[in-house]
């Protein structure tokens, strides 16, 4: 099995915004992560942290499709990616429009990402009904569907009605662009079999995910994979579906960095089924997280291809 890459941007860099977030600075990474050998890049999406969690170790982070848009001008097969897009915040419909709109402008190159999100106070603050995220989530990414591929949609919402409304142009990804779903409760793996592309189970530890089950090792994301194929065979889905995980190994600014154990790791985690895999490079400047994101390309991706 084929294993893909994709590399986190440092959309959270809010202390170096000179280093990483000028439009220079995000050309920059993206052509040389596509040079590099790497399939995707990927940001994460908080827009208005609560100070409690930010002073917990939360974190900042440029609007997601903005950031994506100069990454996607710059290169020309990069993978734009989002890890993840909280889309219960958002109107779906709008969502549909910014994103399709990204797909377009980049020639199908979207993959989307989307969870129902875990911070009570950006919900607060942005008038979204925290209790509300799970179901905002399931219409949600049906609405976008119907509004991708449908003329005259007709629907009912939680908070919206369309009456005939038709959206163009089209997603240059056909019929859309793929969807994956990240989560690892047992009720986002049904949810990205019954209605995605894709899964992304996030790398948490239980002291850090209160609020969905930790996969912190091979034998959670092992037992995890296991209820994901039951719901497969459950419903007798036959479209291939991604699985996307982020690397819990040492980053090569590491000094536990082990360019052999971490192949090891990779080949592990192909052979559960994984077929791509998140790198967050940490150097504290752009030269540095460049230098690591091409040695991890040199060390870990040639070989393995």
């Amino acid at each position: 099995m084929t294993v893909r890459y994709s590399v986190a941007l440092p959309n959270d860099r809010v202390d170096r915004p000179d280093e990483f977030l000028t439009a220079d600075a995000v050309a920059d990474v993206a052509r040389t992560i596509e040079d590099a050998g790497f399939d995707a890049c990927f940001v994460t999406d908080h827009p208005f942290g609560g100070d409690r969690w930010l002073a917990a170790g939360g974190h900042h982070a440029l609007e997601p499709l903005v950031q994506l848009s100069f990454a996607a001008a710059a290169t020309t097969t990069l993978r734009l990616h989002t890890n993840i897009y909280v889309l219960p915040y958002r109107n779906p419909f709008l969502a549909a429009k910014s994103i399709l709109s990204l797909d377009v402008l980049a020639g199908g190159r979207v993959i989307l990402g989307v969870g129902a999100g875990y911070v009570r106070s950006e919900f607060d603050a942005l008038g979204v009904d925290f209790a509300e995220r799970n179901e905002l989530l399931e219409e949600g990414i049906e609405a976008m569907k119907l509004a991708w591929t449908q003329d005259g949609v007709a629907v009912d919402g939680r908070h919206f009605r369309a009456r005939g409304n038709t959206m163009l142009p089209r997603p240059a990804s056909r019929p859309h662009p793929p969807i994956w779903m990240g989560g690892n409760s047992k009720r986002a793996i049904r949810r990205a079999v019954a209605s995605c592309q894709g899964w992304s189970p996030l790398p948490t530890a239980p002291s850090r995910a209160p609020r969905t089950a930790p996969v912190d090792n091979l034998e959670d994301l092992r037992l995890r994979i296991a209820l994901l194929h039951k719901e497969v065979e459950a419903i007798g889905r036959n479209e291939p579906l991604d699985i996307c995980l982020s690397l819990i190994t040492p980053s090569p600014g590491s000094a536990d960095y082990r360019p052999r154990l971490t192949r090891s790791y990779v080949r592990g985690l192909a052979d559960l089924g994984v077929t791509w895999i998140g790198v967050r490079p940490s150097g504290a400047d752009r030269p540095t997280y460049l230098a690591e994101a091409r040695r991890f390309a040199d060390d870990v991706i040639a070989p393995l291809r």
